[in-house]
């Protein structure tokens, strides 16, 4: 790809990010950095966890941006009764054709909000994890390959509410980023209040771009550059947590390859065909923490993940360039 060729395209992908921002953020008062991240996570093909407590917008985030993209959406309530087949699919016996048909299930679209999702038991949560890792479903010895994009963009609540299950690791480790919605500023609250209480502010939200375009931009963020010394810099950080004394598990290879793909949807949003390791340091949170356990003796000493994984990254030696 050649310069211009490559600034024309950065130039593509920020007006296109332009637009669904400015279109969720009609929708989600005063949040821009939680806006940020999500469209990072669209266009390094992850997948968010969003947690906070009930009525901060988690739903109603995930919705406007699924919105935003003409594209295929689908809901699923997570709750303590539904099964493994209600998101994935079920093969049924038709009884005209005396054959078995599969019906697909809630995972089958580009974008798929899961709902609550530490509200269902972790059987059912675990119906995920091949979906969210290899793009595909399996079921009844058959493969089906699910459509580019595909995104999860999941909600919880805190594990210590009523009625919830903490997700697994092997879940947790499948989302590239987990962000906290938060409660709004006063004058965004205000503001909320002014344009909610009429109508549902989602009723009246277009899409600004579509699945074709999304794809186009995700090839554009492939594009960019990582130097080795980024490269070395983001595995001293992960390999960082897995020797520190603090915690009992430490990020994986998964999260050092998420921590790079995020770092390069940054740079291009930041219009750069490069990737700083300012852009890896700033991701540190969102990307690893929710990754990681404590130690027994870390937890009762109230030390929470944030701000082990904060110390763990100071120890870290900056590389000079990217």
């Amino acid at each position: 790809m050649t310069a211009e060729a490559g600034g024309a395209d950065l130039e593509t992908l920020s007006r296109v990010v332009s637009r669904v921002r400015t279109n969720i953020e009609r929708v989600i008062e005063g949040k821009p950095d939680v806006v940020h991240s999500a469209l990072v996570v669209l266009l390094a093909e992850g997948h968010l966890l969003i947690e906070d407590v009930p009525g901060v917008g988690k739903t109603m985030l995930s919705k406007s941006l699924a919105r935003s993209i003409d594209c295929t959406v689908r809901r699923i309530q997570f709750t303590p009764d539904l099964l493994p087949s209600d998101v994935t699919g079920v093969s049924v016996f038709n009884q005209n054709t005396r054959e078995f048909e599969f019906r697909p299930g809630g995972v089958f679209a580009n974008v798929v909000v899961g709902d609550e999702i530490n509200r269902a038991s972790p059987k059912t949560q675990s119906a995920l994890l091949e979906c969210m890792e290899e793009r595909q479903v399996t079921v009844d010895n058959t493969t089906y390959q699910l459509e580019a994009p595909f995104m999860v963009i999941a909600t919880q609540n805190p594990i210590e509410m009523e009625g919830t299950y903490a997700l697994p690791e092997a879940q947790r480790d499948r989302f590239m980023a987990r962000v906290s919605v938060g409660y709004p500023v006063e004058a965004a609250e205000i503001a909320m209040l002014n344009s909610h209480t009429g109508a549902n502010p989602l009723d009246d939200l277009e899409p600004v771009t579509d699945a074709a375009e999304v794809r186009k931009l995700i090839a554009i963020v492939n594009q960019v550059h990582v130097s080795t010394a980024v490269q070395r810099y983001a595995v001293a950080i992960t390999s960082a947590t897995r020797r520190s004394d603090e915690l009992s598990l430490g990020a994986s290879p998964r999260a050092t390859l998420h921590l790079v793909r995020a770092a390069k949807a940054v740079a291009a949003m930041d219009r750069r065909d490069y990737v700083l390791p300012d852009d890896v340091h700033r991701l540190t949170r969102p990307v690893l923490a929710h990754r990681l356990l404590p130690s027994v003796e870390a937890a009762m000493s109230g030390r929470s993940t944030t701000a082990i994984l904060d110390a763990i990254v100071a120890t870290v030696a900056v590389p000079d360039a990217g």
